[in-house]
């Protein structure tokens, strides 16, 4: 079986493109990496994807949001990430599950328990090894933010709560979460990444 490491934070922490740096030591190191996004990843995962991210007239609800991220999750575990970690893959992914229980859980208010609740059965055992979770403040990170999507744009208050419930994520599973200083320069924030993933392999 493969890894699957998850990047998590909030606005402008720099997941994705600490992300695409971590994949790219990986694969020069020789090994086989998967890299992939949430929402998205697959045909119905992007189509999806423009649902929620979009800005548009008729935003969903919040039970709508958490639901449509779930199935946009489910189709990404059964398709790609699942069979790269049965193939042996190194799985680098751009948010995770962890993301909805910040977000919708923690966030929307609509509860960390009850997310993941309906995200549990699309994913069977499709989760996360390790979590580096990006820590950055709430305002640095929506300053440093470009081009923010719907849920991007929803301001400081909304990120604070998500970023607190990121931290409830880490501490209630110290195990599965690193947290790494975002305010960093790119690239020692990438090498502290690759540091815990040393570390833990």
């Amino acid at each position: 079986m493969g890894h699957y490491i998850a990047f998590e934070g909030i606005e402008g922490a720099g997941k994705s493109t600490v992300a695409a740096r971590v994949a790219a030591a990986l694969h020069d190191s020789g090994q086989v990496v998967t890299e992939v996004r949430e929402p998205g990843g697959t045909p119905a995962g992007e189509a999806i994807r423009s649902v929620l991210l979009d800005q548009h007239d008729g935003a969903p609800v919040d039970w709508t949001e958490a639901l449509l991220f779930a199935a946009a999750r489910a189709q990404l575990a059964a398709e790609v990430v699942g069979p790269a970690l049965a193939r042996g893959d190194w799985v680098i992914s751009d948010r995770s599950v962890y993301s909805s229980l910040a977000y919708q859980g923690a966030g929307r208010g609509l509860g960390i328990a009850e997310v993941r609740a309906v995200n549990e059965p699309g994913l069977g055992k499709v989760w996360p090894e390790l979590v580096i979770l990006l820590s950055i403040e709430a305002a640095q990170g929506l300053e440093r933010q470009r081009d923010a999507d719907r849920i991007g744009g929803e301001g400081e208050a909304f990120q604070f709560e998500v970023a607190a419930g990121f931290s409830i994520l880490a501490k209630k599973e110290p195990e599965r979460f690193s947290v790494v200083d975002a305010t960093l320069p790119l690239d020692e924030v990438v090498r502290a990444s690759l540091a815990v993933i040393e570390e833990r392999w």
